[in-house]
């Protein structure tokens, strides 16, 4: 037991009756907490549900008709979110908790079967048109507004996303880079916008004080996309002196994500900056190197830069990560 406890009953501080319960609970097992294994199994019986309904209506739609399937998600959704709402806690600019596990998954599921049934009304019934705009503004709408009124970080992921394919682009780091076309001015100022965009949602939500703990997914989604256009927009004018505010913004950025992240003491934040910045200043000094002489001996003091910085990289992120411990 605590000697604490036993301190204070010798010292007439802890009655016998409290020190006894006390003594009860401590020679108990400690309880296991199942809480992130209930929300797993909750989050993936939402998505095995919502992909065996579209494997059922994919190999049956022939039999059930599109406008059965089209009431059955509309039904769904109307259910979901009428005991969603019915459940909910009054709206407050500050974090709200849940009043219950299940309506988080709930409402992700009214979510995604709304975004279904306009998908579905889109493709199958052309009710927009070619105003394709129009078939993602109204979805990006409606999820901002159950994000915020809901208070839901995994809807609020949702809405960025469509507010990224609204704009023509794709939110994942990995697909930017991947299968994005950068070889286009066009698509580069869209991300660039789509992150300083972002970006300023981030500035706003906190400065504001209005659901602050938004903050992370709009910075998370900002940092990448910004950095992404603005290195992009660097290689497209690599050989004309616009690249020099190119390379301008980068570290700019870079200087103001480093002063957030050291405000705020995260090493996420902090990581991406020394990641966007290694890999800026190394494609400068590459560029100085190849422009001085490409022999060999250029080719060995690459291998020798590379090998210098990684290992400096490694030693630098280690120092900053004791130092935010620190502080």
């Amino acid at each position: 037991m605590n000697n604490l406890y036993t301190k204070l009953h010798a010292e007439g501080l802890l009655s016998n009756e409290s020190f006894e319960k006390i003594k009860q609970l401590d020679e108990q097992p400690p309880l296991f907490s199942v809480h992130w294994e209930i929300k797993t199994l909750l989050y993936l019986g939402v998505l095995l549900l919502t992909a065996g309904l579209g494997i059922l209506i994919y190999e049956n739609i022939d039999t059930i008709g599109h406008q059965f399937v089209l009431l059955l998600i509309a039904l769904i959704c109307a259910g979901c979110f009428t005991y969603c709402f019915k459940l909910k806690l009054p709206f407050s600019t500050q974090k709200v908790s849940s009043p219950n596990t299940a309506l988080d998954y709930i409402l992700l599921l009214a979510c995604i079967s709304f975004i279904t049934f306009v998908g579905y009304l889109q493709f199958e019934y052309k009710v927009f048109g070619i105003n394709y705009g129009l078939a993602t503004l109204i979805p990006m709408l409606v999820l901002f507004f159950i994000a915020y009124y809901f208070d839901h970080l995994g809807i609020l992921n949702m809405a960025i996303a469509n507010l990224a394919i609204w704009m023509g682009v794709s939110v994942t780091p990995k697909q930017l880079l991947l299968h994005s076309d950068f070889n286009s001015e066009t698509i580069i100022y869209t991300y660039l916008l789509l992150g300083i965009l972002l970006l300023l949602s981030a500035y706003a939500t906190q400065h504001f004080s209005f659901k602050k703990h938004f903050k992370f997914s709009y910075q998370h989604y900002g940092v990448h996309v910004t950095f992404i256009a603005l290195l992009a927009g660097y290689f497209y004018h690599y050989n004309s002196f616009i690249a020099t505010l190119w390379m301008s913004g980068i570290f700019l950025l870079a200087f103001l994500v480093y002063r957030d992240a050291s405000k705020n003491k995260s090493f996420y934040f902090l990581l991406l900056v020394i990641l966007y910045s290694y890999i800026a200043v190394s494609s400068l000094v590459v560029r100085i190197l190849i422009q001085a002489n490409a022999d060999t001996g250029v080719i060995a003091l690459l291998f020798m830069y590379f090998i210098a910085s990684a290992t400096g990289l490694i030693f630098l992120l280690i120092n900053l990560n004791k130092k935010l411990k620190a502080a």
